[in-house]
């Protein structure tokens, strides 16, 4: 019988907008995601997930001993306080000094920073190539809003992205990334990745894998890499609320290290889908309606008797982008327009109005101002009057396609009612990505005419079959459909533009 190979598993998770009023803590993190040793096998079997499919694998490989060290993520927002980061760091380190290990298998998601360093990924990676030496394998799953800094290809082996999105192909790039570092680690292949910058920061707004242009890239890439027979190929589109020296798009290229010549088909590869890729510039840049046009053509179709619901999605305050949940533009235009429709707001973040709620208990009415609780540079707060109508603890289990199986905390929620006006407030900002947390609140979306949210694509996943249609707008707020408006201090005007 063959020895038992030893895999270290560790996940550092979370997208980083540079234009966030809030810096993300390590609080934030031990409430979404904090798994470490044993216990995290449990809690991640049977998700739809990165470290469910690392529990898939070691199930199926009786030769493999797969060791959880800190495994986390956190919600998108402002740069990460460096001394949580730091700490994180630390422990996956000193967790793989309990070597040797026959392989490293490793969950980020490329787009974090640091209120000190820019550039963690890379730093992470450094560090566990220096622990564990020149020969274990290393493993590393990306989001395809990575942003990455090509020295991370000096650092692992195996490079694996999404595929799609929204993101419903998390579990498969794990599981691709680690049949890889099997491959690896019995000795009969051996893989190399590069990275290759593209030159150009597209915002994702018309990025979604469903639909023009991103689909062909990526299906592009997939028939390359099939062609050639290499590892794999992924067609990064990086994110655009990033402000690093890194921030923008790239492609990357598992190919097997055979020499040279490998590596200069790979980088002849990857240069090819990086010009088709960057041809396609202006395809990415969208063109959308304000919160008062959005609102107006979802009326219209309401009129002319469509089905319930239709979705406004305020993108510039997604919190999946890194918003903060509290820009008023598209809740001051839902309140001007004084729907004859029941109309859904989902959601203002506001612990202390939460907090208040859940004191004054179901039935009781507040007068509060919501949005612009932070900053008003996105437009002042709205007044408003509701009755409190449902209070909930925010815990439910995704239902959808996306992270299916795993639990949500968003942290005690306040709903809030007035006319045909209904509103969440939350104690932490997140994105209503899953049909779950309508459970939860005891929403039917057909009694709904108007569901007004904070999100933008992977709404799409959970929501799509869902509603009649889903209008994007975009409103003054940290996530910004034109870039231009952003003040980057590390991106080149040349990258925002065709």
């Amino acid at each position: 019988m063959n020895a038992v190979r030893r895999l270290a598993i560790a996940r550092v998770w979370h997208e980083a907008n540079a234009f966030s009023p809030v810096p993300t803590g390590l609080d934030r993190f031990r409430m979404r995601e904090w798994q470490c040793g044993p216990d995290a096998r449990d809690a991640y079997q049977d998700t739809a997930t990165e470290m469910g499919a690392v529990v898939s694998f070691l199930q199926a490989r009786e030769d493999w001993d797969g060791v959880f060290l800190r495994c986390t993520s956190a919600p998108p927002g402002g740069p990460v306080e460096q001394a949580g980061l730091n700490a994180i760091f630390d422990e996956i380190i000193a967790g793989l000094a309990d070597g040797p290990w026959d392989g490293v298998y490793i969950s980020l998601h490329g787009a974090i920073s640091g209120t000190e360093d820019p550039g963690p990924d890379h730093t992470l990676l450094r560090r566990v190539r220096d622990a564990v030496g020149p020969h274990v394998p290393v493993a590393v799953s990306f989001d395809m809003h990575a942003c990455l800094d090509p020295r991370i290809g000096e650092c692992a082996d195996i490079v694996v992205g999404y595929k799609s999105y929204p993101h419903i192909d998390m579990a498969q790039t794990a599981a691709k990334a680690l049949a890889l570092l099997d491959r690896m680690a019995r000795g009969t292949e051996s893989f190399r990745s590069l990275v290759l910058p593209v030159p150009m920061l597209p915002p994702s707004h018309s990025m979604r894998t469903a639909i023009e242009p991103m689909g062909s890239l990526v299906r592009l890439a997939a028939e390359t890499e099939a062609a050639q027979g290499f590892g794999d190929i992924t067609m990064f589109g990086g994110f655009a609320y990033a402000d690093t020296p890194w921030t923008g798009a790239s492609v990357t290229v598992c190919y097997p290290d055979s020499g040279e010549q490998a590596h200069g088909l790979a980088l002849a590869s990857a240069q090819k889908l990086a010009v088709g890729m960057k041809r396609r510039h202006k395809e990415f840049l969208p063109c959308l309606p304000d919160a008062a046009q959005g609102l107006r053509q979802a009326r219209q179709l309401l009129a002319e008797g469509r089905r319930w619901p239709v979705a406004i999605l305020e993108n510039a305050d997604n919190p999946l982008s890194g918003g903060a949940g509290d820009t008023p533009a598209l809740f001051r235009a839902l309140v001007e327009m004084n729907p004859e429709f029941p109309a859904l707001f989902a959601s203002f973040c506001d612990p202390d109005l939460v907090a208040l709620a859940h004191e004054a208990g179901v039935g009781a009415t507040l007068d509060t101002r919501l949005g612009g609780r932070l900053t008003d540079a996105f437009g002042p707060p709205v007044s408003f009057r509701g009755e409190i109508v449902l209070l909930t603890d925010g815990r439910f289990v995704n239902t959808g396609p996306m992270e299916h199986g795993r639990t949500e905390a968003t942290g005690r929620t306040a709903v809030l009612r007035n006319g045909n006006i209904t509103v969440v407030i939350a104690e932490t900002a997140q994105s209503v990505n899953d049909p779950a947390w309508c459970a939860l609140h005891g929403f039917d979306l057909t009694r709904i005419a108007l569901f007004c949210t904070k999100a933008k694509n992977h709404f799409r996943a959970g929501f799509g079959e869902l509603c009649e249609a889903i209008i994007d707008v975009d409103t003054p707020g940290p996530a910004p459909a034109d870039l231009t408006l952003l003040p980057y201090r590390h991106v080149s005007p040349a990258f925002l533009r065709p």
